[in-house]
């Protein structure tokens, strides 16, 4: 994949709102654009940030705003970036958008709508597509006249070692519908990555063991193909665990889990990323590394973004290249 490389001059500014321990905010910063603040309401995650970022993050509860957004309005930001909490819309959840984190995404929509900045993204997982919650921010924004561009955007194809697809909306204030789509398109790799694409032996496996939600999938994998997407739980193989028909391998007892950094390098965290190892829990670093944006996902996405803002020739895709959109599966 092959970016331009000037984006420093553009001299952009961002802030990013339910930031969590920061995948997305270090993407944006290796892109080239510059983070000035952060928000999030959840103290491990806040600790580890501070541990990485130069620039502040506020512990600030956005489920209760009680519609006064000024706190936003004083940064004074180009671009607004997130991903709202997704359990509620999540496989891996109760699949509900009532429970409550949905209405976050709607937050979201109404502090956009509120700062105006020239651009924003909103991440989440791939089924908020089909979602009430979407409808109704979608309207937000429209109402507000940013153009859209809404994918399903396979990790895999951006440098991420994981089988992780996410939605994401791009708006540009005063913009076009779809506008940024060759230039999101135009770069996706050839074939998935694998984790020896990504990490080459440095894990010194050939297999591990990802728990299933239900035994009717497979739970061992080869670091040959990218892994599956990270979850914010980590399991040991059960010793009554019963070989799938499409594990990887059959020698069971040579299996592990990866572990808690291990997996951080698939969400495509880098080696010097402090987790704060020595005061965080091990179930608070799951989660906050399962619900973080993959690192190279949130820089692929901004060079996009940049490459549309310098001007570039719009991309003319092959036939050959994979386009995403909601019809995939």
């Amino acid at each position: 994949m092959q970016f331009c490389n000037n984006h420093k001059s553009l001299n952009l500014k961002a802030l990013d709102i339910f930031a969590g321990c920061g995948g997305l905010s270090l993407g944006f910063e290796n892109a080239g654009f510059k983070v000035i603040g952060a928000f999030d309401n959840w103290k491990p995650a806040i600790q580890v940030y501070q541990k990485n970022f130069q620039h502040p993050i506020y512990n600030y509860d956005l489920s209760n705003l009680n519609n006064d957004y000024s706190i936003f309005a004083e940064f004074d930001c180009d671009v607004v970036i997130g991903g709202p909490p997704c359990q509620d819309f999540s496989s891996a959840g109760k699949r509900n958008e009532n429970l409550g984190r949905g209405d976050l995404s709607v937050i979201f929509a109404h502090i956009i709508s509120s700062i105006k900045p020239r651009w924003f993204l909103m991440e989440n997982v791939e089924r908020y597509q089909k979602s009430k919650k979407r409808c109704q921010v979608l309207d937000i924004f429209k109402a507000n006249n940013y153009g859209l561009t809404e994918t399903i955007i396979k990790a895999s194809l951006c440098g991420v070692p994981q089988n992780r697809k996410r939605y994401i909306c791009i708006g540009q204030l005063n913009g076009k519908d779809d506008e940024l789509l060759p230039y999101i398109n135009h770069n996706l790799a050839e074939k998935p990555m694998s984790v020896r694409d990504y990490l080459g032996d440095t894990l010194g496996i050939e297999y591990y063991y990802r728990h299933p939600r239900t035994y009717a999938r497979r739970g061992i994998f080869s670091i040959d193909e990218p892994s599956p997407t990270i979850r914010g739980v980590n399991r040991p193989i059960p010793k009554t665990y019963k070989l799938h028909k499409a594990d990887a391998s059959s020698l069971i007892k040579e299996i592990r889990p990866l572990t808690t950094i291990e997996r951080s390098y698939i969400q495509t965290f880098p080696k010097n990323f402090d987790f704060d190892i020595e005061n965080q829990s091990k179930t608070d670093l799951e989660q906050m590394i399962g619900n973080a944006v993959p690192v190279k996902l949130g820089e692929y996405v901004a060079n996009a973004i940049i490459e549309y803002i310098q001007g570039k020739a719009k991309p003319q895709l092959e036939p050959k290249q994979l386009v995403l959109n909601f019809g995939d599966n």
